[in-house]
């Protein structure tokens, strides 16, 4: 489908963000009737998209890849008549079009009038800020092993995290690396009990308990990590040529800084009906304030934030049922 351009009125929905929130949005406002206009990021990709398998979506009892199930969920959105556009939103402001509130939206110097917004926009990974984490990003350093897995063929890599995207990552690590060592802070882990199951039984897997990085060390490219143990102190040195970072996610809400309320981590306020603080801009997905961080969670998040913004624009527009 050719890229949307700006019309002669209003969007009704403008929603950012390209991934299971946003695209199930997308498919919600484009049904309803809703002129929509979804803009993902030309510079950045869904989370869920360099995620190997996942097991946990209903429907599919043998799994799914991430890309693929994006790609599905973008091509139905697309049949309701969902317009896209790729570029990096830079601005987000309040306006109006004529007698109605609306936001103005600067996205790769396009201007584009929307009636409402919904956020979804997704999460970043964490760094840890150590010495070496910066440098060595690309050269060992890493937050994708679905992407950079198969250069790590017959060799030693660590991962650091202890939820369930960093064991998921490490079993798929171990496909291609002699060992995967999994450094995680604590003493057990907190990923699902399958997920834990299947660590403990892969014989390519060892765990670094109660440990962090306090140093990636290399030259040109990583050679190894110095571990610090957080109840004794003592720091040691192990071998690695590939670091993989998951230690949680920073909402990308810096968009709505002084528009909407937000978390002190970032992650955008909003109330069941996924309202945010502003009128007219509803969020969903990893961006938002959420007990849970998973896919199931944000379509259903991007179903909600659609229909409240179907709603919202129905009662400014004076045509509410």
């Amino acid at each position: 489908m050719e890229e949307a351009v700006q019309p002669d009125h209003p969007y009704d929905v403008a929603i950012i963000g390209g991934g299971p929130a946003g695209l199930t949005a997308g498919i919600y406002a484009a049904r309803a009737n809703l002129r929509t206009l979804m803009i993902q990021g030309a510079s950045t990709v869904s989370q869920i998209t360099i995620t190997d398998m996942i097991e946990n979506y209903p429907g599919f009892p043998e799994g799914i890849n991430g890309f693929d199930l994006v790609e599905r969920l973008r091509k139905q959105a697309v049949q309701f008549g969902l317009e896209t556009l790729s570029e990096d939103t830079s601005s987000l402001e309040p306006g109006r079009w004529g007698d109605h509130p609306a936001w103005r939206i600067i996205a790769g110097g396009k201007t584009i009038e929307a009636l409402s917004v919904i956020l979804a926009t997704g999460a970043s990974w964490r760094r840890l800020g150590v010495p070496g984490e910066e440098q060595f990003i690309g050269r060992g350093v890493s937050f994708c092993a679905t992407c950079d897995g198969p250069f790590y063929r017959n060799r030693e890599v660590v991962v650091v995290g202890g939820g369930n995207t960093a064991i998921q990552e490490a079993l798929f690590l171990t496909h291609f690396a002699d060992k995967v060592t999994v450094v995680h802070r604590r003493d057990r882990l907190r990923a699902t009990g399958i997920l834990q199951d299947r660590a403990f039984a892969n014989g390519k897997i060892a765990f670094a308990w109660n440990s962090v990085v306090r140093e990636i060390l290399g030259k040109e490219t990583v050679e190894a990590v110095r571990l610090r143990d957080v109840k004794t102190g003592e720091e040691r040195e192990i071998p690695t040529e590939g670091v993989f970072l998951f230690v949680g996610l920073i909402p990308n809400t810096d968009l709505v800084h002084d528009l909407a309320d937000r978390e002190p981590d970032g992650a955008v306020r909003v109330d069941r009906a996924m309202r945010t603080s502003a009128p007219g801009i509803f969020a969903c997905g990893d961006c938002t304030v959420t007990p849970l961080r998973q896919v199931i969670t944000a379509c259903g998040d991007g179903a909600v934030a659609a229909n409240s913004a179907q709603l919202y624009v129905e009662d400014i527009k004076g045509t509410a049922y």
